[in-house]
């Protein structure tokens, strides 16, 4: 066997260890089996309860339906939300032993809508990271405000504001930041 054939081997052969264990790793997590999320959405009133996670994947009705519940109220469009932040906010009722829907203050914004609260208010940043799909602003009910902040900010998944005057926490899964 040539040099190169036996180093392309060994390689390939860490490359398949490498993921394999990766697999194992994200398997052992808790949030691997059935994922659900429960979502009131206080501008709309609309109310979703739905599995998003089955079987090692993402449910594409679900996140269909996800997209829309949390679509911009303003404007009515609709853009992907990141798995990511469901993932983030499952991981959030599990940490707080909660089974309330998330009340949804704030989910995707349209640049157009950003542009004008950005204008009208010091504390939305002009490139948020709500207009990729990647930010919600919430409360839950049955759960202190800074309770939910504590939380979110133990997870270190992503940044975190907490607005008391406001009654919600921006929770988004950018950078590891707090506010």
């Amino acid at each position: 066997m040539s040099p190169i054939l036996s180093r392309r081997r060994v390689l390939a052969g860490s490359g398949a260890f490498f993921i394999a264990g990766s697999a194992g790793r994200a398997l052992a997590t808790p949030l691997e089996s059935v994922r659900k999320i429960a979502f009131d959405c206080l501008h709309t009133g609309e109310k979703l309860a739905v599995e998003y996670w089955d079987s090692g994947r993402y449910l594409p009705d679900a996140m269909t339906a996800v997209n829309r519940a949390l679509r911009d109220f303003r404007t009515g469009d609709i853009h992907p939300i990141a798995p990511g932040l469901l993932d983030l906010l499952s991981r959030l009722h599990e940490k707080l032993g909660s089974h309330e829907p998330f009340q949804v203050i704030s989910g995707y914004r349209s640049p157009r809508t950003n542009a004008m609260l950005h204008e009208h208010s010091s504390g939305v940043a002009s490139r948020s990271l709500h207009m990729q799909g990647m930010a919600i602003d919430i409360r839950l009910a049955g759960t202190a405000l800074s309770n939910l902040r504590g939380a979110a900010l133990a997870l270190k998944a992503g940044g975190v504001g907490y607005y008391p005057s406001s009654d919600f926490v921006h929770v988004d899964v950018g950078r590891v930041r707090r506010w």
